[in-house]
């Protein structure tokens, strides 16, 4: 009976093995670990730093995949809190920001059933103690998927896709780090930021999971 209902590490099935960082076992917690970037600071440089904790490839991008689309929530926790820990090791561990995600639609996100930037936002906050703002941007607009599209149709895909959110009918005290999933052109990102901007509210930067272009020649 115990063996029914031990549950099942969500990248691989197993049953056995538990890792101390659930829900993951030891294999899949292992190779996560080995996708974490040694030097996350690469793109930290105007006009919009990037840190990014990962390369998105392999067991990182299969466990991206896992959470958002296999509607696996609860991997949110365990690579979030791996984004925290490498975020305080950083020259930036100090630094007093507001912690915003990048927001889904409602459509979406009541589709889906969460927003996998907001978890991870959540995740990231209990290692850093950083305060989240969930509501500091609103998507306003639905938009295409961006894969597939070119870096100028990315562009103009999310072009005013974001309002800042209720949160922040007074500018905040503290800048905003914006947090996502995935940074690959920076299309929807610096939309968002420009929209935080445009209220007089600074963007320090964007913290992500993973980025395909980080590592290569």
């Amino acid at each position: 009976m115990n063996l029914v209902l031990q549950p099942c590490c969500p990248m691989c099935g197993r049953t056995d093995g538990r890792s101390p960082t659930p829900p993951l076992c030891i294999d899949c917690d292992r190779r996560l670990t080995h996708c974490q970037m040694p030097q996350p600071t690469t793109e930290w440089r105007p006009p919009l730093p990037v840190f990014s904790w990962g390369k998105y490839q392999g067991t990182l991008k299969q466990a991206i995949a896992t959470l958002k689309y296999n509607h696996h929530p609860e991997l949110a926790r365990p690579l979030g809190h791996a984004m925290g820990r490498a975020w305080l090791h950083s020259v930036h561990g100090k630094t007093p920001l507001i912690v915003v995600p990048i927001p889904m639609h409602a459509d979406k996100q009541k589709q889906r059933g969460f927003n996998q930037a907001e978890l991870l936002a959540a995740s990231f906050c209990q290692i850093t103690r950083l305060p989240l703002e969930r509501r500091g941007l609103v998507r306003v607009r639905a938009t295409a998927p961006q894969f597939g599209l070119s870096v100028e149709a990315r562009s103009q895909n999310v072009a005013g896709a974001f309002q800042v959110g209720p949160a922040f009918g007074r500018s905040p005290r503290r800048p905003v780090l914006l947090l996502d999933d995935i940074y690959t052109t920076g299309a929807t990102a610096r939309n968002a930021a420009a929209c935080l901007e445009a209220r007089g509210i600074r963007v320090y930067g964007l913290v992500a999971l993973a980025s395909p272009r980080f590592g290569d020649d």
